[in-house]
């Protein structure tokens, strides 16, 4: 029996490649029941509910999610918000651990971590990464998506991951096509599509839907323009008119109060007009809570 209980964690860690386990796992990894149960009544190791954490200090937050994992069964999975945040996302975090499982798995009463469960009758493959108990970015996003009330934060989260170079438009349109049922989905494939026609920032999205609501043309969205000393620029809008005008329009977010950008906004700004290109300019804000003013400067501006 191990009676160092630095060298047994570090032992048992390294054989099942994770400091969560659970007491199958350890004995099959070498570990004896009363080896675990000591280092256990030794307050050394921690018990949650099915998972054993090897060390008695603070989860990490993989940690977290490998605790829920195994309390909820061999088909369980780390999904929605705790499964795109394993992938990369940022600034979408939450405390609570998400976990994918077939219907009927009850829900573990661990206190902490608190884990939020969603029941699933058909868990495709393509769904899932095996081999890191995860549901794949994509199915993820869209699972996060259709918490929400109220349909702007579902695009937004789907926005994010596109912007955050972890998925694709044509990766969120094919599980859509699987899941006619989920929530928003008629909002979300909008999204999608404006997405896909460049409009990452959820801002950007707004204004797309502003323009069809308000049966003004459909603008080219992120277009490239060259500056005089060659450098690439991205307008969010433009349209370009039967009688030769060109028009933009630029939806500008909290970033762009600051100094620095507010100074290369307006640099920015000269190089296209020099162009003869009309430039409007809108908060963001605006684009979300001013839609009549916002559409109609843009009917005058285009139908002048």
């Amino acid at each position: 029996m191990l009676t160092n209980a630095a060298a047994a964690t570090t032992e048992f860690a390294r054989a099942s490649d994770t400091a969560v386990s659970t007491v199958p796992d350890l004995v099959r990894d070498g570990c004896t029941r009363s080896e675990a149960a000591a280092w256990l009544r030794a307050g050394r190791w921690h018990r949650f509910g099915k998972a054993v954490v090897l060390h008695n200090g603070e989860l990490t937050r993989e940690e977290r999610g490998r605790v829920g994992v195994l309390n909820c069964g061999p088909r369980a999975y780390l999904g929605s918000f705790s499964a795109i945040e394993s992938m990369g996302l940022k600034t979408w975090e939450r405390d609570e651990v998400h976990v994918l499982a077939p219907s009927g798995v009850p829900r573990p009463r661990l206190g902490e971590p608190h884990i939020v469960l969603h029941h699933t009758a058909d868990l495709a493959p393509v769904d899932v990464l095996e081999i890191r108990r995860c549901q794949r970015i994509a199915p993820a996003l869209v699972l996060a998506a259709s918490s929400f009330t109220n349909p702007r934060p579902a695009c937004g989260i789907l926005a994010a991951g596109v912007q955050q170079r972890l998925t694709t438009p044509s990766q969120l349109r094919a599980v859509l096509d699987r899941a006619p049922r989920v929530r928003h989905r008629h909002d979300l494939l909008l999204a999608v599509n404006d997405i896909a026609g460049g409009a990452e920032a959820l801002s950007e999205i707004d204004f797309v839907r502003l323009c069809r609501r308000h049966r003004l043309p459909p603008p080219t969205q992120q277009r490239i323009r060259l500056e005089s000393g060659g450098r690439r620029r991205f307008l969010d809008a433009e349209w370009r008119l039967p009688d030769g005008r060109v028009i933009a329009a630029e939806i500008d977010g909290a970033v762009h109060l600051a100094v620095r950008k507010w100074w290369d906004d307006q640099l920015r700004q000269n190089e296209i007009v020099i162009t003869g290109t009309w430039v409007l300019r809108y908060p963001s804000v605006i684009v979300r809570t001013e839609l009549a003013l916002v559409a109609d400067l843009l009917r005058r501006s285009i139908f002048s």
